[in-house]
């Protein structure tokens, strides 16, 4: 009885609070997936458009939904902002958060994303700064993380602090620091912080990916990617409790970790990066060093996206590309079929709702696939923008940050 009511605890939780929101970047379950039906699979600049909302500069910054309230981080002038815009397509109010530095590559201040839980919303900038603010604009407090010790990171930190229950976790790894950090929610005081060593050399220890929260049997972890390792931790204290190894076969100096995890309850998905291996294993049980001995281990696939994270629809898991499309029989690793999207850069991450999979390109094209074992693109549409942000699915719509606009497609 105790078992199945824990299960029962577990999975309400895990559950959307409303299949309209999408709380934070890679959703409510932190696996890419959306329980809305009938979002639109064909659009234009003209075409299945509710409005567009000028941005005042560019940022990748997924939109987080809540309600009737969006949240986006913007460049603005010599600012970083935080923006509230309502799903009417209204600005209801805009918040400088910090000063705005050089881009560094592709990125900017504005690329991590927001997190809400219909109270308050946090968000973190490229200067350092890790602030919270209510959802109707006043500031509650504000952290920066260079107090961990100063940036020493060649593109930028762009990390999206994970939000579960009622408290933040992040990684703050480049190569000065390397550690993973748990804060009350409410008050920004530090609840723990654990090293989190690697071994990389050079480039390696700059980590560009965001923690996550494993959900399932004996968890929940929080889930670190970078710096050639990725590693399971409890969170009430950060202890490791396992770490994928051979990410970096070649030991390259320049192995730099960009693509998040999947985690889903009986299979955790690790991509590497520079035509590294993909491991998939089952996180149920699992300890120590995960390599071909551990029985945890399911699969290496022989490639890895090197940006854009894994997602999983049923039996079968696609790896994005710039514009390579593959799907990869579960159980077994083996390849289903490797099909071209549309070209350029992919940078944002895939999202599944009703049996569909939405492919985001830079140059503003998003292709939608039909789920399943053999490959069939539904449509590509083109907005003329660029295209950096994951698209948020909240309401029957899609809300897509362009470098120029907010979009809002659908009804």
């Amino acid at each position: 009885m105790k078992r199945i009511l824990a299960f029962t605890a577990l999975v309400a939780f895990a559950a959307p609070a409303s299949a309209d929101n999408w709380p934070q970047w890679r959703g409510p379950k932190f696996d890419g997936h959306s329980a809305e039906k009938g979002l639109p699979t064909e659009w234009g600049a003209e075409k299945n458009v509710a409005w567009k909302l000028k941005m005042p500069g560019i940022g990748a910054c997924t939109p987080a939904v809540w309600g009737d309230q969006i949240f986006v981080t913007s460049v603005d002038g010599d600012n970083v902002v935080l923006m509230c815009i309502g799903t009417d397509g209204k600005e209801k109010w805009k918040q400088p958060i910090a000063k705005n530095g050089k881009p560094r590559g592709e990125g900017n201040d504005a690329s991590a994303s927001c997190s809400t839980d219909g109270k308050h919303v946090w968000t973190f900038a490229g200067n350092g700064n890790l602030v919270c603010y209510t959802v109707a604009g006043k500031e509650v407090w504000v952290k920066n993380l260079q107090d961990y010790g100063k940036f020493n990171i060649q593109f930028g930190s762009h990390w999206t602090p994970v939000l579960y229950k009622d408290k933040l976790y992040l990684q703050v790894m480049h190569r000065g620091v390397q550690i993973l950090v748990s804060l009350d929610a409410a008050t920004g005081k530090e609840l723990w912080k654990q090293n989190r060593p690697g071994y990389g050399k050079g480039e390696s220890p700059d980590t560009y990916s965001s923690p996550c929260i494993w959900e399932g049997e004996g968890g929940p972890l929080l889930v670190a990617h970078g710096n050639d390792y990725c590693t399971g931790h409890k969170l009430d204290t950060g202890a490791e409790v396992w770490r994928v190894q051979g990410l970096n076969p070649t030991t390259n100096s320049a192995w730099r970790f960009v693509s998040n995890p999947l985690v889903t309850p009986d299979l955790i998905v690790v991509p590497s990066c520079k035509s590294g291996p993909t491991v998939a294993f089952n996180p149920v049980g699992a300890k120590g060093d995960i390599d071909p001995d551990n029985k945890a281990e399911k699969w290496r696939f022989k490639s890895t996206p090197d940006v854009v994270s894994p997602i999983r629809v049923g039996d079968i898991v696609y790896l994005s590309a710039d514009g390579p499309f593959t799907a990869v029989d579960l159980k077994t690793g083996e390849q289903l079929y490797r099909q071209n999207l549309s070209g350029g850069k992919h940078r944002a991450n895939m999202i599944a709702a009703d049996g569909k999979i939405y492919v985001t390109s830079t140059t503003g094209a998003i292709d939608v696939v039909q789920a399943g074992n053999t490959f069939k693109k539904l449509a590509t549409n083109t907005l003329p923008d660029t295209l950096y942000a994951t698209p948020a699915p909240a309401g029957g719509r899609l809300y897509v940050r362009g470098w120029n606009y907010l979009w809002a497609i659908g009804k």
